[in-house]
């Protein structure tokens, strides 16, 4: 019955009235009337796929009363899901949804700290045979490297200078990043993570310092991870030939480049998804916060096969012809 209810709620989203838009009762929120390519375009997820992200988190995020004018659930996760999908400020979400900046970011901080309680039943590890024999099979089709289980990286998730021991996330480039490691499969799912370390740190740290990495070390897994060449060669983890004295030699690197090239995608994809992993503006435990509820996210739309809109564009684009600026001088 609630999951019926809660499917009616979001049907607000999909129906049309006289003025364009529907006021939730209970509350001051306004939601605009889309159709449900709208919704994948704005929140990343369509209709049935928000009410499930609502009936998770529901015994977590449900207020006892809705005294002080409380949120529901559906609006603090389409709130949360909407930063996630633009990393706009909280200031420009709350304007869109007629509530301060100080609920923005308190209802984004909140549900981020709800998904990250739920990472481990979301991110797994490959355990049971069937589910590694489909991965190496599913890797061997992509580009020919028999006995891969994963693909391993890091990639650097920027944010504002923290104001606490700001020069450890100062990464290569000179941003402030933190250093998130990544094992996905060849169906772009995340299986492990680590996001604790500040951008200064090597991938290789990273690992060694992992909990993946003493359990690997223990029990050696049924299969290979690939990883580039910053990667340590260990039993279980291949890395490429730094340099090539014969064919085989190349046609291996090929195979492994083919291969690994998953893990990128998979960087590109989750950052497309989710644009806010582009640039947080927020201090670094809340951000390691939003990087989880990301990864949770992103697992679940892989999963249920959710397609990967392009993010709605309000307006025409600022060209000179729109804001009627005169031509440039020859």
């Amino acid at each position: 019955m609630k999951e019926e209810l809660l499917v009616q709620w979001l049907q607000l989203y999909t129906n049309t009235d006289t003025r364009g838009e529907r006021t939730i009762q209970g509350n001051m929120l306004k939601a605009p009337t889309c159709s449900n390519d709208e919704l994948h375009a704005r929140y990343r997820f369509g209709q049935e796929d928000i009410a499930l992200i609502c009936n998770i988190l529901r015994p977590h995020l449900e207020r006892a009363t809705l005294r002080s004018h409380a949120l529901t659930v559906e609006e603090q996760v389409l709130m949360a899901l909407r930063y996630y999908a633009c990393g706009s400020f909280f200031e420009v979400i709350g304007d869109g949804l007629v509530v301060t900046k100080a609920t923005v970011g308190h209802v984004v901080h909140s549900v981020s700290s709800t998904l990250t309680g739920l990472l481990g039943q979301y991110v797994k590890w490959p355990e049971n045979e069937e589910e590694i024999a489909r991965t190496k099979r599913m890797f061997f089709s992509l580009g020919g490297m028999p006995n891969t289980i994963g693909v391993i990286d890091c990639t650097h998730v920027h944010f504002q200078a923290p104001h606490i021991r700001e020069w450890e996330y100062v990464n290569r480039k000179g941003r402030h990043s933190i250093n998130v490691q990544l094992v996905g499969n060849a169906d772009l799912v995340i299986t492990n993570c680590v996001m604790r370390w500040p951008g200064s740190v090597h991938d290789a740290r990273i690992l060694r310092e992992s909990h993946l990495y003493q359990k690997l070390q223990q029990t050696a897994p049924d299969g290979i991870l690939l990883g580039d060449s910053g990667y340590p060669l260990l039993p279980w983890l291949m890395t490429p030939f730094a340099t090539i004295t014969n064919d085989s030699q190349q046609r291996y690197n090929n195979v492994h480049a083919t291969t690994r090239g998953t893990i990128e995608r998979l960087n590109k994809v989750i950052k497309r998804r989710f644009a806010c992993l582009n640039y947080l503006r927020v201090e670094p435990q809340k951000a390691c916060h939003i990087i989880c509820a990301c990864i949770v996210l992103h697992n679940l739309a892989q999963t249920r096969r959710v397609p990967l809109q392009e993010p709605l564009i309000d307006g025409p684009p600022p060209c000179a012809e729109v804001l009627d600026l005169p031509p440039p001088p020859l």
